[in-house]
């Protein structure tokens, strides 16, 4: 079936040590830096909560009390501990159990985006089809990404097929750290820590990974000089960076 509006399921990655935002986060866990009023994981949560998104699972490491006791007050928040890293597909794979049998989001906790006319969540859920897809990426133009954007990550065709950049090839797309994956995605990945980049290829050989384009504002908050940037432009932007 092509298009859902009822994923009401998702998972936030929030274990990472987050070390290229020292010192912000010698004293806490990066989502949980404050970014235009409000931390980095409410922001993701607030997108979540608004687009119907119910369950919320959380998984934590690194200052795990401190996440765990922020958002004690939110309803639908669990938790998913990880005693030992597990990285981005080792983490989702551990949660599993907790996000159920159906189409999950799952977001970096400091993926920052504004909506453009169209929220994003709701643009990928109305691109979901659970039919030809594992894996829909919510990809950011790299030109409009503000400070260094590498050389990208992926090629998008225009039927939405997703590849991904190879060694020395300049791409025109970052992935913006937002995306709508299937449980059946994770059948047969292997145990302990890996990167979801291991099950992004395997859906791309698939034929079964693809991307939309954010378009809105999005961006990249690695280092305390990104939130700085980030929060001067959501702060102080223009009109149309405010009114969404």
């Amino acid at each position: 079936m092509s298009g859902h509006d009822d994923i009401t399921t998702a998972m936030v990655l929030a274990a990472g040590l987050g070390t290229r935002m020292k010192p912000l986060t010698e004293t806490r866990p990066k989502p949980l830096i404050p970014l235009a009023g409000k931390t980095l994981i409410d922001r993701v949560l607030d997108h979540l909560n608004a687009t119907g998104v119910a369950e919320i699972v959380v998984n934590t490491h690194y200052k795990a009390e401190m996440l765990e006791m922020h958002l004690a007050k939110r309803d639908g928040v669990v938790f998913s501990p990880e005693p030992d890293l597990l990285e981005t597909g080792g983490g989702v794979k551990n949660a599993l159990p907790q996000l159920g049998s159906s189409a999950f989001f799952v977001v970096n906790s400091d993926a920052v985006w504004l909506d453009g006319p169209t929220p994003a969540l709701q643009r990928m859920m109305r691109a979901w089809d659970e039919e030809k897809m594992d894996a829909l990426l919510l990809l950011q133009r790299t030109v409009a990404v503000r400070g260094p954007a590498g050389r990208g990550d992926f090629f998008l065709d225009s039927d939405g097929y997703v590849a991904r950049r190879q060694e020395r090839a300049i791409a025109p797309y970052l992935f913006a750290g937002i995306q709508i994956l299937h449980p059946r995605l994770f059948n047969g990945a292997p145990d302990g820590a890996f990167s979801l980049n291991l099950l992004y290829d395997q859906a791309e050989e698939a034929g079964r990974l693809r991307g939309i384009v954010h378009d809105g504002e999005w961006y990249h908050v690695g280092t305390p000089e990104q939130r700085e940037i980030a929060e001067y432009e959501i702060t102080h932007g223009n009109d149309s960076v405010n009114s969404r």
